[in-house]
């Protein structure tokens, strides 16, 4: 890899000064305030300009990753090399007809608002999810009955080339919290929802119940990455967690909150390696009570520490 001054200096010619970072603290973006420095920040205002920073990558063998706002993401203390890049400037919302149009980096919640206040029906279940679009579509996330796959039509993606394309709903292997989309080095740009004519006041009050259902069942007070765990086969992570006497187990600045057991929250400034730490020993904790293995449905990702 290139000197970092001279990839600085490449990524100017690529994106505006201003949306270029060198050492970026990573936790200052991030929902979970976790993680440690990016080498490059990058926060693109254009498709082209991602197409771009990918075939840059390609060139020089810079390392690449893309970040959303980390509502299920756990970056390790020691930080990203190479580049990040961060959508969040990709955020239009868009109707036409019964579809919104969403880019990548506008919040599920905000599509779902969008959709109610053009009485379309569809989206209701998103209401409370704190991730982007794109990350939504990266796992296909859902709540109370609803997920993704439900309502996309499509999406525009960059592949890992740095080509534009466009990948039906259909293509994405779209699953329980998962896609192919990581698999196939896919970048979501923008995605398309099929969505139905409804009642404003009806989806409204789906919408409020959801909400309702939200705010007294889960920590929103502090940071966290929301659901830590998979749902098991034939079991509830939180109910397991709750069955094993953990919550309010804390490691470090990480507590398994005590209002919903299947999250652990940043109660007093957490580092990863806390929060790494407790989601391991709830797992072995459970594996020994219950012989169940709880699978993370959060992503680590990042380097240690020296």
């Amino acid at each position: 890899m290139e000197t970092k001054e001279k990839i600085y200096n490449k990524l100017l010619k690529l994106v505006k000064k201003d949306n270029v970072k060198v050492n970026e603290r990573l936790k200052d973006h991030l929902y979970t305030k976790l993680g440690g420095k990016a080498d490059f920040f990058i926060t693109p205002t254009t498709f082209q300009e991602v197409q771009n920073v990918v075939k840059l990558s390609n060139e020089d063998n810079i390392p690449f990753t893309l970040l959303g706002n980390g509502s299920n993401l756990i970056i390790k203390d020691g930080g990203i090399r190479g580049i990040v890049i961060n959508l969040k400037h990709l955020n239009d919302i868009s109707s036409e007809g019964n579809t919104v149009v969403a880019q990548s980096g506008a919040r599920i919640i905000d599509a779902s608002r969008y959709a109610l206040n053009q009485s379309l029906s569809g989206l209701e279940f998103a209401c409370g999810i704190p991730g982007t679009v794109g990350g939504a579509l990266y796992m296909n996330a859902g709540a109370y009955g609803g997920e993704i796959k439900d309502v996309l039509d499509y999406a525009y993606v960059v592949d890992k080339e740095g080509n534009l394309v466009k990948r039906l709903a259909s293509e994405l292997n779209l699953d329980y919290r998962t896609s192919n989309i990581p698999e196939n080095g896919d970048i979501v740009l923008e995605a398309t929802f099929n969505l139905k004519p409804a009642s404003y006041e009806d989806i409204k009050a789906i919408m409020d119940d959801l909400t309702f259902k939200r705010e007294s069942k889960q920590p929103l007070e502090y940071p966290s990455c929301g659901s830590v765990f998979k749902r098991p086969p034939g079991y509830f992570a939180g109910k397991l967690i709750q069955d094993s006497k953990l919550q309010g187990t804390n490691i470090g600045g990480a507590e398994v909150s005590t209002k919903h057991a299947g999250f652990i929250v940043n109660k007093n400034n957490a580092s990863t390696t806390d929060y790494i730490s407790l989601i391991e020993h709830v797992q072995r904790t459970v594996k020994d009570k219950f012989g169940v293995d709880l699978e993370r449905e959060v992503r680590i990702i990042g380097e240690d520490t020296d």
